[in-house]
């Protein structure tokens, strides 16, 4: 079983992106870790507490992940979490870069970057500033990011949906049934909108008729309660400019001693200096034109505080329109534009009240034209799933047996159900772990460490149809050991044919099948405590499945034993 299938692998280049680089500043423990990561199966591990879970942790707040200031390691000011992706020029994410107005990725790099600081998190893509939900869209198209929590995921019907409708290729199907579904619903919301019981529908007609005179009559404008409201100052306030503007005057132009009359009286000073300093001419000019201005300064400033109306219809037809605007500020809105909205909503249902039993029955006649192309998608939608479900189920069984399940089953059993967002079916996916037990649905499994290997099954059978490059699993082999660690190994390496895999594990039965080891170890250097991330390789890959074995470091045989692990994974891969 375990050749046969590991012979249907093809073993193409890893995709569209791969992470290369993922770069942590000041970010908890990491003052300043930097990770290159192969275009394979990529494993972590360290000992516990050593900081295995901030890469994780980096990784999840570039996909968009809420932001805690206690991620910011003591006395810094902020932290910073930084990855590199290399990208194909024909990728599709070229296309969501232009459609968020970011710049293309220079030399195949795409670079994500957040920063942490205690009064935000900025988010940078290319080196240009974005929003989080644009992070989150891009993020994720390029990671799948899996730990223990996630499993429980497969439990949830639609999680569950998702994957057969994967493994089927079913996305065109599904979002032709799902287009005809949005028909129905707003089909029936417009029914709704129609039949709405009004009470007296004379009455409301009547309501709506002077709602729609009251805003016409108003004929409100942009800008104008702000033109309105300046003018009303201005006259309410007359008195008072004009006071102030004479006195202004007085001092520029008309007091025996106002700046006028006191520039004016320096021109013989003026003739004399340039007869005797000819560069001053210049000056002289600058001055008389400064003396003029001064002199018009002061006729323009009266001439527009005598010519303010005060006449007291228009202060009054100012404050009547003043008071219109409040009004329907009050009633329809405190912009022009929802004033506006709600006369063309009054109008429409107007209308509807009017033409009730007409738009009425062509609204019956669309909902009943929507239903049937919504039934017709969704027994297309049924149909092909029920050709594949069995399919998913034996390709499951075979990954399961190869993770230590012999002779257990998967099940997809697929049920009639109500119309739905996704469909009119009901899923339930059913796993029976050892022979003759009865096969129960995957929710009701108990143990972790089978709804784990459950999991990569899932995602080693999907392998071909994912389209998000690279897959994150955060110790899915949790509660594993032995034999059945090694298959969980072999699996990943399979879906790294096909994915960059990075890996965070304990078992040592898995990490020799690491293309790339990394190491994550905690130190205290001067009273502080550091993470740091190495690769390893040779002599200290082989130390480090020592310490995963749990053996002795000077023993020749527990050393013997990890280097044939080594050797034994890598003939396997």
């Amino acid at each position: 079983m375990v050749g046969k299938r590991r012979a249907q692998r093809t073993a193409p280049a890893v995709g569209i992106y791969v992470l290369r680089t993922l770069r942590l500043r000041n970010f908890a423990l990491a003052e300043d870790v930097g990770v290159e990561f192969e275009p394979a199966l990529n494993v972590i591990t360290g000992e516990t507490g050593a900081g295995k879970s901030l890469l994780v942790g980096a990784l999840a707040l570039l996909l968009g992940e809420r932001a805690d200031k206690d991620l910011i390691r003591t006395g810094a000011d902020a932290c910073t979490v930084e990855a590199v992706f290399e990208t194909e020029p024909s990728s599709p994410l070229q296309g969501l870069l232009e459609e968020a107005g970011l710049p293309p990725c220079e030399n195949g790099r795409l670079i994500l970057r957040r920063i942490v600081r205690g009064s935000g998190s900025p988010v940078w893509i290319n080196d240009s500033p974005t929003t989080l939900a644009v992070l989150r869209r891009i993020g994720e198209s390029l990671v799948d990011l899996h730990g223990p929590h996630d499993q429980q995921s497969l439990f949830q019907p639609a999680a569950q949906m998702d994957v057969l409708d994967a493994f089927g290729g079913l996305e065109k199907p599904r979002a032709a049934y799902g287009a005809a579904h949005q028909r129905v619903l707003a089909a029936e919301a417009r029914r709704a909108e129609l039949t709405r019981d009004t009470g007296n529908p004379a009455e409301e007609i009547e309501r709506l008729e002077w709602m729609i005179k009251e805003i016409e009559g108003a004929d409100p404008k942009e800008g104008e309660e702000e033109e309105v409201r300046r003018e009303h100052d201005r006259i309410g306030h007359a008195q008072r400019i004009l006071e102030l503007a004479a006195g202004i005057t007085q001092a520029l132009t008309e007091a025996e001693d106002s700046a006028f009359a006191r520039m004016a009286s320096t021109q013989r000073a003026w003739e004399e200096l340039t007869r005797l300093m000819p560069e001053a001419a210049e000056w002289r000019s600058e001055v008389v034109r400064l003396t003029e201005r001064v002199r018009d300064v002061g006729f323009a400033l009266m001439r527009a505080a005598e010519a303010i109306d005060v006449n007291p219809s228009r202060l009054d037809w100012l404050d009547r329109r003043l008071a219109t605007y409040a009004s329907l500020r009050r009633k329809y809105g405190n912009t022009v534009a929802e004033m506006l909205a709600a006369a063309e909503k009054a109008r429409q249902r107007l209308e509807d009240l009017r033409m009730r039993g007409e738009r009425l029955a062509a609204v019956e006649a669309e909902l009943a034209e929507a239903r049937a192309e919504r039934e017709k998608r969704g027994l297309e939608l049924r149909r092909r799933r029920r050709a594949v479900a069995d399919e998913l189920a034996e390709a499951i069984t075979g990954e399961l047996e190869f993770l230590g399940f012999p002779g257990s089953a998967f099940a997809v059993d697929l049920s009639d159900a109500p119309p739905g967002p996704s469909g009119m079916d009901a899923i339930e996916f059913g796993f029976a772990p050892n022979v003759g037990e009865a096969m129960r649905p995957l929710r009701a499994i108990a143990s972790s460490g089978e709804i784990s290997r459950v999991m990569l099954a899932v995602k080693a059978v999907l392998a071909q149809q994912d389209r998000v490059p690279v897959l994150v699993f955060d110790e899915i082999d949790a509660n594993l050991g032995g034999e059945t660690g090694h298959a969980v190994g072999r699996e990943l390496a399979g879906v790294a044919d096909r994915h960059q895999v990075i890996c965070i594990t304990h078992l040592p039965q898995v990490a020799v099948h690491g293309t790339a080891h990394y190491v994550v170890s905690k130190s205290v250097r001067d009273g502080r405590t550091y993470s740091t991330v190495e690769r390893v390789e040779g002599d200290r890959r082989v130390a480090e499945i020592v310490r995963m074995l749990g053996g002795d470091p000077n023993s020749e045989a527990t050393v013997r034993h990890a280097r044939e692990m080594l050797c034994k994974a890598r003939r396997n891969s």
